[in-house]
């Protein structure tokens, strides 16, 4: 899952793709890259980010939602907890709905039922604006999976297919740089769950705790990341670096092929 984030002020490519053929392209190199989704945001949840009303949101995803199907017949997937901006989305040619707040702003559910594509349900400890300042839990794993095993059955409820949910753990959202690497350690837990686990850990902060190296240094300790979540279960990566990402994984899938893992 390439990401294509059309906002001024994300942690790592803020302002880079606010320009739609500025979008467009990287849409299309991510495309022949290997990306197997193109996942479009419009709101930054990076920690201390600046709130976007539904009408700057929509303003921005759309219309690269709709230049992107020009080009590119991949899948696109919007990143977004507004039922609107959902919507929107699937209207001009969105085919999934990534949600950060898993599903429980008001009307959210209702509109991903209506809506009748995937959605992908993570998991966050607060809200994005003060997620980072004191995440506590008795056991990571636990609370996360139960956490991911209620929305399942709430998104199953409310009309929503199971073979249709995919689940997130919520690297960095509400975790401390300890609860990331368990998390990644024991990831494979997640795989109980019965739905397709999405990972995202490209360029975090986590990361950049273990490396000792800034957002723009950190390809290497994400490539990293990204096999380790692969080889413990995870189906689909979210990541900035397509290419390279996609390089190392068919590495990956063929070590694991030949070993019978």
């Amino acid at each position: 899952m390439g990401i294509l984030n059309i906002t001024p002020d994300s942690f790592s490519d803020g302002g880079l793709f606010s320009n739609l053929d500025a979008a467009r392209q990287q849409a299309e190199s991510m495309a022949r890259d290997g990306a197997a989704i193109i996942d479009v945001g419009g709101e930054s949840t990076r920690p201390g980010a600046a709130d976007v009303t539904e009408g700057q949101e929509l303003d921005r995803v759309v219309p690269v939602i709709e230049a992107i199907r020009q080009v590119c017949d991949l899948p696109i997937s919007i990143d977004s907890s507004k039922p609107a901006v959902m919507r929107h989305a699937v209207a001009a040619g969105a085919g999934m709905i990534n949600d950060v707040a898993a599903l429980r702003g008001a009307g959210a559910l209702e509109a991903a039922a209506q809506l009748q594509v995937p959605v992908c349900l993570m998991h966050m400890q607060g809200e994005p604006r003060t997620m980072q300042e004191q995440p506590e839990y008795e056991n990571v794993m636990l609370e996360v999976q139960d956490f991911l095993r209620q929305r399942l059955e709430a998104c199953v409820d409310a009309g929503i297919r199971r073979d249709d949910i995919v689940v997130d753990p919520g690297f960095g959202f509400g975790k401390t740089h300890a609860h990331n690497v368990e998390l990644l350690a024991n990831l494979r837990q997640l795989t109980d769950l019965g739905a397709p686990l999405l990972v995202g850990l490209s360029r975090k902060s986590t990361l950049g705790e273990l490396v000792g190296r800034n957002v723009e240094e950190r390809l290497a300790a994400s490539i990293a990341a990204a096999v380790i979540a692969y080889r413990n279960g995870a189906g689909i990566i979210r990541v900035h670096d397509v290419k390279d990402t996609v390089d190392a994984l068919k590495v990956a899938a063929a070590v694991m092929e030949y070993s019978n893992e």
